[in-house]
Order: C-alpha cells, then structure tokens, then sequence
C-alpha cells in the first residue's frame, strides 16, 4: 500500500519530533538520523504498512535503532 506522498511527509515530521524528544536530541540531529534510518526506508517502501503505525509506535522504533547506532559507534555520541 503507498500512501498520500503530502500526508505522508506530514508523518515524518510528527515521527521526527517525537523521536527528538524521546531521545533529547535538536530536530536537525533527529531529522539526520531519520533520512538514514532503516524505520524511513520500510515507511517509504510502504513495507508491512509501517506508514500506517502510530507516530509514537515508529518514534520508538527510530529510538531502538538510535540506540543500537551509539552502541556501535555509528553516530557518535549524545
């Protein structure tokens, strides 16, 4: 399923934001890890519908996959 590319653009900002919050991160920090990250990938594929999950169920997904970056070294560190 693909989604509306306006609607969907909408939902990367909210993701964004809530995302920066969690991990207390500026959004231009927030929103360089988003356009790298695999959650983005899979919601702009439409892959298992992820565009269709809730803003705070995907920013918890980025979250875990921040994480796993820092613990690896692959984003420097907070």
């Amino acid at each position: 399923m693909n989604a509306n590319p306006i609607l969907l653009q909408k939902k990367y900002c909210r993701v964004i934001e809530c995302f920066a919050k969690r991990v207390d991160i500026s959004l231009d920090d927030a929103l360089a890890f988003f356009y790298h990250s695999e959650v983005r990938n899979l919601m702009c594929e439409g892959i298992s519908d992820m565009h269709c999950m809730s803003d705070e169920y995907l920013a918890e997904e980025m979250e875990t996959e921040y994480r796993r970056a820092l613990q690896q070294g692959e984003h420097g560190k907070k």
